[in-house]
């Protein structure tokens, strides 16, 4: 009896900590399958979008994982009477289940939120946003705009565009002003309205002022101006503006995507998209991050994904293409308005 009575406390003891105990291994767990899935798909999306294929994402919007944890422990037995025939015995068994059911649930981007996340012009608020989150004004400008003042960007999608030189010079400049501290966007509000700025300012260094200068007369604005108001549009209206006609999502994934390496059998037989870029184009705007394509499967990747018969990844010791992949997931989530819910909920019920 004591033996199953020790059995049975050890079964009530095992039930009372099934929850406490999934949350360290789960929390983690789940994070890390979740964002390797969202890694995986934001690269296969960047390969299919180099084919002229349709980019399609699914979004996990909740994970329920469910645990259910029985014991049963008894004792059994038989004593004959005395004097009379019979068999004495004792004996006792102990059984449990364990059960694990979990329920993640999909929803594909499509309709009025593909539009938004993915059509839609980059806000002008979420790049600023970025720069003054530290990230380089040259990365953030050279991937989200298509054109600054009228100063094209380049462009890797049908209708390519080579890119004015005079707009990689600008970016070079805006990232010295930035490194110095003498650049600055914020939004306020002015007459019910909210308006981005950005100042320039110049330090006591002499270049500081030849750069400023420069940085003026590439914009096209009014010398001596020091804060400027920040317009979407192609063309400023006004000698203290600065026009920034921002791209979409869709053409963010087009351009970068231009630069993914594919097989040469499928460039030579017209499958996928070349834009025509000459030595002054690849110098003024390299790729910003390398893809590599392999037959096998490779052993050190940051991300990778089957797609042709063929692997596309990133390699693990590629800081430069890790770095700029992971800005590319950022600002897919900067683009992100169709939902309310900015991150998976994840609901454990144990019992």
């Amino acid at each position: 009896m004591k033996f199953a009575l020790a059995l049975s406390a050890l079964v009530l003891a095992g039930c009372a900590s099934v929850g406490p105990s999934t949350v360290a291994r789960d929390r983690f767990d789940y994070v890390e399958a979740i964002s390797d899935s969202w890694k995986r798909q934001m690269m296969l999306n960047l390969v299919k979008v180099r084919y002229a294929d349709a980019p399609v994402f699914l979004d996990i919007t909740s994970v329920i994982s469910s645990y259910e944890f029985r014991g049963q422990a008894g004792i059994f037995g038989q004593e004959a009477p005395e004097g009379r025939a019979g068999d004495s015995f004792i004996g006792a068994n102990v059984n449990g289940s364990f059960t694990d059911r979990p329920t993640i649930t999909y929803a594909p981007l499509s309709s009025d939120k593909f539009a938004k996340s993915l059509m839609a012009p980059i806000p002008i608020t979420g790049i600023v946003l970025l720069l003054q989150a530290g990230y380089p004004a040259d990365i953030v400008l050279r991937v989200c705009t298509n054109s600054i003042n009228g100063l094209a960007n380049s462009y890797g999608g049908r209708g390519a565009r080579r890119g004015d030189p005079r707009f990689q010079e600008l970016l070079s400049l805006l990232r010295r002003q930035q490194e110095e501290g003498l650049l600055g966007m914020y939004s306020k509000r002015e007459q019910d309205q909210q308006v981005v700025k950005m100042s320039l300012r110049e330090s006591e260094h002499a270049a500081s002022g030849v750069r400023l200068a420069r940085i003026r007369e590439l914009l096209g604005v009014d010398a001596g101006v020091h804060e400027f108001t920040v317009v979407y549009g192609a063309q400023p209206t006004a000698g203290d503006e600065i026009a920034i006609q921002s791209r979409s999502m869709m053409q963010v994934l087009v351009d970068v995507g231009s630069y993914v390496e594919v097989p040469a059998q499928d460039r030579d037989e017209g499958r996928v998209y070349m834009p025509q870029r000459d030595q002054e184009i690849e110098t003024l705007f390299p790729a910003l991050l390398r893809v590599r394509w392999s037959e096998k499967q490779p052993d050190d990747a940051h991300v990778a994904v089957k797609y042709r018969g063929g692997w596309f990844w990133i390699d693990d010791r590629d800081h430069t293409s890790k770095s700029a992949f992971n800005f590319l997931m950022l600002l897919f989530s900067l683009t992100e308005t169709g939902s309310t819910q900015a991150a998976p909920i994840v609901t454990v019920p144990a019992r």
